[in-house]
């Protein structure tokens, strides 16, 4: 991946640094689906990625400063996690989804996390976006009642499971 986008317009810098197919669905599971291994986003990858592709992206997004990956040790395995650049990819995620589950043909099971973005709206994407922020860059989360977003969100899929 090129470290500056080909030219200036803002618009072609994001579709450098996200417009592999590949990079947002590795971006969802991490975020969604809480993948922080390699293993865990092969294995649970819905769309069937390969392990080259999947290493290929990974390098990727860490070296856009979307991931960072912690070294590992003798037996353990390397950990990614989001950094607060790919933490503010989330709204725009939510978006794509927005225009896919409005044009493209989806099933009930896969969509229903994307229905209750939508629904929640604004405060519902910061909600997630504040938790993402303390479970991968270690802040405190914002005092809440009630379920979490990612909890939320958790159940309604497991509902349709």
């Amino acid at each position: 991946m090129r470290s500056e986008p080909r030219s200036g317009c803002p618009i072609n810098a994001a579709v450098e640094a996200l417009g592999d197919p590949w990079s947002l669905i590795v971006l969802r599971d991490v975020m969604f689906g809480d993948r922080r291994y390699f293993r865990e986003l092969l294995a649970g990858s819905e769309e069937g990625i390969a392990s080259n592709v999947l290493s290929s992206r990974l390098k990727s997004l860490v070296a856009a400063g979307l991931l960072t990956r912690d070294d590992a040790t003798r037996g353990q395995r390397a950990r990614y996690t989001l950094t607060e650049v790919g933490i503010q990819t989330l709204p725009v995620l939510v978006a794509l989804g927005t225009w896919g589950r409005a044009h493209r043909d989806t099933s009930p099971q896969l969509t229903i996390r994307q229905q209750l973005m939508e629904e929640g709206g604004p405060s519902m994407v910061a909600e997630l976006m504040d938790e993402l922020r303390a479970h991968h860059l270690g802040t405190p989360p914002p005092a809440r009642h009630g379920p979490l977003a990612s909890e939320r969100l958790r159940a309604a899929y497991e509902r349709l499971s």
